[in-house]
């Protein structure tokens, strides 16, 4: 497990309200789709990253988490887990408080490097499974 619920719960109540999805794009069948519904509906402010920059929810998209021109706070991640190494190292030079990688994503590497930055962790879980059980 990488992540216990101490963590989980302290990404979810106080990590902050700026969630970066990357992978989320306005292909209703995807997860990254219904997983960022959720976590408007539990105010979450919620950022689209994919190479299509499209629109989601609301928010404007963004190609890459270097192309957002605020603060994140969460970089949810919803990309294989042989890319997803790669965008946790983004999620940590861009000055996120934590990365969360969805179900089935789990890069032990990436876990150390984050952790060892200073950056909260959760793998292989998912936050809209998670947030309902908090409130």
């Amino acid at each position: 497990m990488y992540g216990d619920d101490a963590t989980v719960r302290k990404i979810l109540t106080e990590s902050g309200g700026t969630w970066a999805v990357v992978g989320l794009s306005s292909n209703r069948q995807r997860a990254a789709y219904g997983v960022a519904q959720v976590l408007q509906r539990f105010g979450k402010r919620v950022v689209p990253v994919h190479p299509k920059a499209e629109t989601v929810h609301g928010e404007q998209g963004y190609a890459s988490l270097a192309d957002i021109p605020f603060d994140v706070d969460v970089v949810d991640v919803f990309v294989n887990s042989d890319l997803a190494g790669a965008v946790a190292d983004e999620a940590v030079a861009k000055g996120a408080k934590a990365v969360w990688f969805q179900l089935g994503v789990v890069d032990e590497e990436a876990y150390g490097r984050t952790r060892a930055a200073g950056v909260d962790m959760v793998m292989d879980r998912c936050p809209a499974i998670e947030i309902p059980r908090l409130a």
